[in-house]
């Protein structure tokens, strides 16, 4: 069932991304699609944390908690930048414990800090993220560990 599922998204990416709809393409899509599904799944890699199609009803949820994080952390980079309520760069090199129980949870975790402005992960071990912070503000927020709890809650708990 995975594989069929993996097939229909990949040929309807494809399908938006060429915009073509002749028959020799759209064949030469379809068996693009399906010499990828049948490596994928020589390699064995179509599993729960490759593929996370159960997680897809609470993608949205989460990205709307992801918007504004991110809106938040450009008001406070604009901030540091043109020095609004007393606000400076103090960039920072931290490490911060990684609270997440899964593979997927951690590249999650790892990749929300580094879309939200200010903040990059350098570094991911099974129990630390080093992270490079435009502020220590920034830096101790990650600190508490609440973005990590926010992925969590919205993501891997029923």
């Amino acid at each position: 069932m995975k594989s069929f599922s993996f097939a229909a998204l990949l040929f309807l990416f494809w399908i938006s991304l060429s915009g073509y709809f002749e028959p020799l393409l759209l064949g030469l899509g379809l068996a693009s699609v399906a010499l990828t599904v049948f490596l994928s799944k020589r390699m064995n890699v179509i599993d729960c944390e490759s593929y996370p199609l159960h997680l897809s009803s609470k993608f949205p949820n989460f990205f709307v908690y992801l918007f504004r994080e991110i809106i938040k952390a450009n008001i406070d980079v604009v901030a540091c930048i043109l020095g609004w309520r007393g606000a400076s760069i103090s960039p920072q090199l931290v490490k911060i414990p990684q609270l997440q129980k899964t593979d997927l949870g951690t590249v999650i975790y790892a990749n929300t800090i580094t879309l939200t402005p200010g903040t990059v992960s350098i570094e991911l071990s099974e129990k630390t993220i080093t992270i490079h912070a435009l502020t220590k503000e920034a830096a101790d927020e990650l600190a508490t560990g609440s973005m990590s709890n926010e992925i969590s809650k919205r993501i891997f708990e029923k």
